[in-house]
């Protein structure tokens, strides 16, 4: 198997994409049970959004584009690890928030630009990363976890993660433009009038 067929077979792209979701699953269910409940529902949120579009359709092969999956998997086992745990949010968020972008491009009639998919992205990670804050936060009253430590610290994460989510929003539509991978969206008719 070349490079050209891992990037360009709609086929193999659902092949790796769901071992990369099943190893979501896998260690989502382990934070679960065992150390981080919040962070293994994050990860098994994760896993629902990747798998909405093959759900919907009922066709295993309509997958996202697997280094997407890749990021996320990366970001979901090395923070259940508890290894750099801030940092991995930021990347689990931003992921997340581009899958729903990927999501809604690839698999329905919405149409975005590159630059309004890229805004677009930023934005929905700041919404999850909203989202994520309070869930910390009720963790932390309910179960006396002790995710939230200052304000200051809150507003630095909202900071860092747009930031990272545009930085990965950049990446992945470069990566979309330069390679078409299967479960990207090709846009070259549109793209050629968008701003």
């Amino acid at each position: 198997m070349t490079l050209e067929g891992l990037v360009h077979d709609e086929r193999m792209n659902a092949i790796i994409g769901w071992t990369l979701t099943g190893i979501i699953v896998l260690g989502s269910l382990e934070s679960v049970l065992t150390s981080d409940p919040l962070w293994g529902g994050f990860g098994l949120l994760i896993v629902i959004v990747a798998a909405t579009p093959a759900s919907v359709t009922h066709d295993w092969t309509e997958m996202v584009a697997w280094p997407l999956l890749g990021v996320a998997t990366v970001a979901v086992i090395v923070g259940g690890a508890g290894v750099a745990f801030e940092t991995v949010v930021y990347l689990a968020v931003a992921t997340l928030a581009l899958i729903v972008v990927v999501d809604l491009e690839a698999f329905t009639s919405v149409e975005l630009s590159r630059r309004f998919a890229i805004g677009f992205a930023v934005l929905t990670t700041m919404a999850l990363q909203a989202l994520w804050t309070v869930a910390q936060y009720y963790s932390d009253q309910w179960f006396g976890t002790e995710y939230v430590r200052s304000q200051t610290e809150l507003q630095w994460d909202f900071v860092v993660v747009t930031v990272v989510g545009f930085a990965i929003g950049v990446l992945f539509q470069w990566y979309i433009a330069r390679f078409e991978p299967a479960g990207a969206v090709s846009r070259t008719t549109n793209d050629a009038g968008s701003p």
